[in-house]
C-alpha cells in the first residue's frame, strides 16, 4: 500500500498504538491524530475526565508516535462532541431513554467528522484500534465481521457506520487476539504496552450519569412515584435520570421480591417497576435503521441479535414493519431492552444491520 495515506485515530491506548504500527509495517503513509474534546476545561479536569481524548491520552499518543516515527497531530473536535454526544446523551436521559454515547461518538465524531477532515488533507483512509473486521462482500456491500478475539468484539458499537465510512476505514487490530496486541506492544517497547483498557464512558468516568446530567443542564430533576403496572404507587424515586429499563440494583425499594424497571414515563415523572417476569419482552421494536451486509431487509429473517453491548445475544426473527421501523420477535423473552439502546442484527459473523430501540412488547 505504498503511497496510500491513512490517518490513525490514536486514543493513547495500546490498541490504536499497535494499529498504527501494523499499518506502517504494511506500507501505508501513517499519520497519528488524537481528537481533543476538552479544550475549555481545566487541565486537572481533562486529566481526570478526558478518557480516550483527555490530556493523558494526548501525551501517551504523542510518545507512541515519536517511538514509531510517524507524524502526530491533535485535532479539535469539541463542538462536534458536544453536539452529537453530550447533548444527545443528556437529551435522551431526560426523555426517559438510555442512550449509548459510544455509538453516537463512533458514527458522528470518530467517523463522520474525522473522516471528512482527514480526506480534506489528502488521506485515503482513516483507521482505529477497534476489534472488528471490515470486508467487502460478493454483493459489493461493505460489512463488519466479528473480530478474531471474540471476547473483545466491538462490532455492536459500530453498527451505524455507513457504506462510505466502511469503505474508507481500516481496522488492523480486528485480526488479532488482545494478548497478541499487547505482546506486539511489549516487543516494540511502546510506553502504553501495559496501559489498562478504559472501561467507562469517557466524560462520566465515575459512572454517575445523573450527577453529570444535572451539572450539564444546571438543574435538579424532581423525585416522583414508583408505580406498578396497574398504577399502584409503591414508593418514591430519585428522579427519572437515575434509572434505565431492565435495572434491578440501586432502586432503593423493597417489595418482598426482586423488582426491575419496566418503563420510564417522563410525562408523568413515574418509574414503572415489577417482577422479572413482567420485565421480560418477546418483541423489540427499533427505528433509525442502518443496514450493512444487505441494503435492506425485504423479508423476515432469522438472525442473532444483541440488545446491548454486553448482551450475549439471542435468536430472533427480524421483520420490517415500516419504512424505518423494525420488529424483532425473540425465540426466548429478553430482559433489559431499553429504549435508546441499539439492537444489532448478525447474519453469521457479519453485521446485517441494526437500529435504535423504541420499545418492547410482552
Amino acid at each position: 500500500m505504498s503511497g496510500k495515506k491513512v490517518v490513525v485515530g490514536m486514543s493513547g491506548g495500546v490498541d490504536s498504538s499497535v494499529a498504527a504500527y501494523l499499518l506502517k509495517e504494511q506500507g501505508y503513509d501513517v499519520i497519528g491524530v488524537t481528537m481533543q474534546i476538552w479544550q475549555d476545561k481545566e487541565p486537572q479536569f481533562q486529566q481526570e475526565n478526558g478518557g480516550c481524548c483527555g490530556l493523558n491520552a494526548v501525551e501517551d499518543a504523542r510518545r507512541v508516535a515519536a517511538k514509531l516515527d510517524i507524524p502526530y497531530y491533535v485535532m479539535n473536535f469539541k463542538a462536534e462532541f458536544q453536539k452529537t454526544v453530550i447533548d444527545y446523551f443528556t437529551d435522551e436521559y431526560i426523555k426517559g431513554r438510555t442512550p449509548n454515547p459510544c455509538i453516537a461518538c463512533n458514527r458522528y465524531v470518530k467517523w463522520e467528522s474525522l473522516l471528512r477532515r482527514s480526506l480534506s488533507i489528502g488521506a485515503d483512509y482513516i483507521a482505529t484500534g477497534h476489534y472488528a473486521r471490515i470486508e467487502e462482500l460478493p454483493n459489493g456491500r461493505y460489512s463488519l465481521r466479528t473480530c478474531a478475539s471474540g471476547k473483545k468484539d466491538q462490532t455492536y458499537a459500530l453498527y451505524s457506520l455507513t457504506q462510505e465510512q466502511l469503505a474508507r476505514t481500516l481496522m488492523p487490530a480486528g485480526m488479532y487476539e488482545k494478548t497478541e496486541i499487547r505482546r506486539i506492544a511489549e516487543q516494540l517497547e511502546l510506553p502504553v504496552a501495559d496501559k489498562p483498557d478504559s472501561q467507562d464512558i469517557c466524560f462520566v468516568p465515575d459512572g454517575d450519569y445523573a450527577s453529570f446530567i444535572e451539572r450539564e443542564r444546571s438543574t435538579r430533576f424532581p423525585e416522583g412515584n414508583f408505580v406498578t403496572m396497574d398504577g399502584t404507587v409503591v414508593g418514591k424515586h430519585k428522579g427519572i435520570i437515575h434509572y434505565t429499563v431492565g435495572q434491578r440494583k440501586g432502586l432503593g425499594i423493597a417489595l418482598g421480591y426482586p423488582v426491575f424497571v419496566i418503563e420510564i414515563r417522563p410525562e408523568s415523572n413515574e418509574v414503572v417497576i415489577g417482577s422479572r417476569n413482567e420485565a421480560l419482552v418477546r418483541q423489540v421494536r427499533a427505528g433509525r435503521l442502518n443496514f450493512m451486509s444487505e441494503g435492506d431487509l425485504t423479508e423476515p429473517k432469522r438472525v442473532w441479535a444483541k440488545i446491548r453491548y454486553n448482551h450475549k445475544g439471542a435468536w430472533c426473527t427480524a421483520k420490517k414493519i415500516g419504512e424505518d421501523e423494525l420488529c424483532c420477535t425473540f425465540e426466548e423473552p429478553v430482559l433489559g431492552a431499553a429504549p435508546g439502546q441499539a439492537v444489532v442484527l448478525y447474519d453469521g459473523e457479519y453485521v446485517l444491520g441494526g437500529g435504535t430501540i423504541t420499545g418492547g412488547n410482552r
